[in-house]
């Protein structure tokens, strides 16, 4: 392993966050993109080939450590973690609402759900996958709302990028509900 390869691997190591390209150049003063790429792509080539029980993944705009899923029970038995309580219907719809229309009105949401979205909203802020980014220049000045990189972490993504297309959806509906019939 290169001297650039255990350094980055000890920066992501030591973050509580992804750790952007961008940041691990500041932080390695003169190296190139190119060359840090190349050495975070190693770096996670081994730990796949080396059946290790953590990886390097790439999740919220930047690169971090994290355990196999086949590990997940056992990690979490003991760290005492219970598992993420799942979303409610109207707080996935909500969810999915903000991550598409973006950025959006809580009255925005609900009209796109057809019912008031006020709970599943609160729901998403709490957890901390939504945010609030402003005031939209409408009457009443509504909060406007966004996905949070916790989001991102949530979902496993990169970016909203990576989000299935509407025509993506339509077609895997279409599929199951052929394969349904």
């Amino acid at each position: 392993m290169s001297d650039l390869e255990n350094l980055v691997e000890a920066l992501i190591f030591v973050s509580q966050e992804p750790v952007t390209l961008e940041r691990l150049q500041a932080v390695l003063e003169g190296v190139p993109a190119a060359d840090i790429r190349a050495a975070v792509d190693a770096l996670a080539a081994g730990y796949e080939e080396g059946g290790r029980g953590i990886h390097i993944v790439r999740a919220g705009g930047g690169w971090l450590f994290a355990t196999k899923p086949a590990h997940d029970r056992e990690v979490r038995r003991l760290l005492q973690i219970e598992r993420r309580s799942r979303l409610s219907p109207a707080g996935l719809e909500t969810l999915a609402a903000i991550a598409y229309r973006q950025p959006v009105t809580q009255s925005e949401v609900s009209a796109i759900r057809g019912v008031d979205s006020t709970g599943a909203l609160k729901t998403l802020l709490e957890k901390k996958l939504v945010k609030i980014v402003g005031r939209k220049k409408a009457p009443g000045s509504p909060l406007v709302y966004r996905t949070s990189d916790e989001f991102l972490l949530y979902l496993g993504l990169d970016s909203l990028d990576e989000l299935p297309s509407e025509e993506e959806i339509a077609r895997i509906l279409e599929e199951e509900k052929a394969a349904d019939a």
